[in-house]
């Protein structure tokens, strides 16, 4: 199985908690609800989780993080595991993204390259509940009760 790690930044503004989520790029997602994700990508080969989901972050986002990591865990998605962090941070929302290459529209034969993540933005706990891969919603309420233990 497939091993990703992935960062969820979060601020406090207004007494309210806020959380980073990018919408995924591609055809496959553009009129999806449910197309919004922690940034996270695969762990290479040897490679340590968390450096992972760093490089992860600066690929889809264009901007480094920094801060003070707290695990979040593991979580099932589909035919990969995911280990996760939050931090407490304000990356910006406009983002430069890599991208990937797919054959779009499909059998047409024509290559089309996509931004892995087309935008990011902040949610509350309850919008980001709706709007996340459903798979991704645990780690949303290891956060939040992480956060209500400190």
């Amino acid at each position: 199985m497939k091993k990703s790690a992935g960062i969820l930044p979060f601020r406090r503004s207004k007494g309210e908690t806020e959380l980073y989520l990018i919408h995924m790029g591609g055809p496959f997602w553009r009129n999806r609800k449910r197309a919004w994700s922690i940034v996270k990508g695969e762990i290479e080969e040897g490679e340590d989780p968390l450096s992972a989901a760093l490089r992860e972050f600066e690929e889809e986002t264009g901007a480094a993080i920094e801060g003070e990591f707290l695990p979040l865990g593991e979580v099932k998605s589909s035919n990969k595991i995911i280990r996760a962090w939050a931090v407490e941070a304000e990356p910006p929302t406009r983002i430069r993204s890599n991208t990937f290459e797919i054959e779009w529209p499909p059998k047409s034969g024509k290559r089309e390259r996509f931004p892995e993540a087309d935008r990011a933005a902040w949610f509350t706990p309850r919008e980001a509940k709706e709007v996340i891969v459903k798979s991704q919603i645990p780690l949303i309420e290891r956060l939040e009760e992480l956060l209500r233990k400190n």
